[in-house]
């Protein structure tokens, strides 16, 4: 066999086993929030809303959007507790603060229909959990007293839990 065959016999070879390999199905390991966390930040959550003397309610969703843990005082209305999911929601879609993303999509013509989209709630409160760059999951603040107020709470509480600037 000549050296011209060997060397395309192998370049063949080279690049079925390439195909082959490329075809396989393969899966994607993700970090995700554990109730564990998602309880320890709902309770500090509600502590720092608490230490301000406002009460509020407080979630918890994982990567998937999937409600992980709430918490509601009594005296809060029973709409927040929709909102708060929702903002937690618009956070975790948009990987930013719900407030951020509110006052993007107010500033840009183009995004104006966002606010027909069910699952979004365009009003802070809403804040991503992030493992270094990757968003876990989000937390939902609602009825502590404004917007500012909601955020404020569960940053908060991330610095607590997961500690400062996370």
């Amino acid at each position: 066999m000549q050296w011209s065959s060997i060397k395309y016999l192998a370049a063949a070879g080279l690049m079925a086993a390439t195909q082959a390999f490329a075809a396989q199905p393969s899966t994607l390991l993700q970090n995700n929030m554990s109730l564990h966390l998602a309880n320890q930040l709902v309770q500090a959550t509600m502590d720092a809303c608490h230490a301000q003397g406002r009460s509020a309610v407080v979630v918890v969703i994982d990567r998937g959007g999937h409600l992980l843990s709430l918490q509601r005082d009594d005296t809060v209305g029973v709409h927040n507790t929709e909102a708060a999911q929702k903002k937690a929601f618009t956070a975790l879609s948009t990987k930013t603060l719900s407030r951020v993303f509110a006052e993007n999509a107010r500033n840009n013509p183009d995004s104006s229909n966002l606010n027909t989209i069910d699952s979004l709630l365009l009003i802070g409160g809403g804040v991503p959990v992030k493992v270094g760059n990757e968003v876990v999951g989000a937390i939902g603040v609602g009825g502590a007293g404004g917007a500012v107020i909601d955020e404020g709470c569960a940053l908060q509480a991330l610095d607590k839990v997961l500690g400062p600037g996370k």
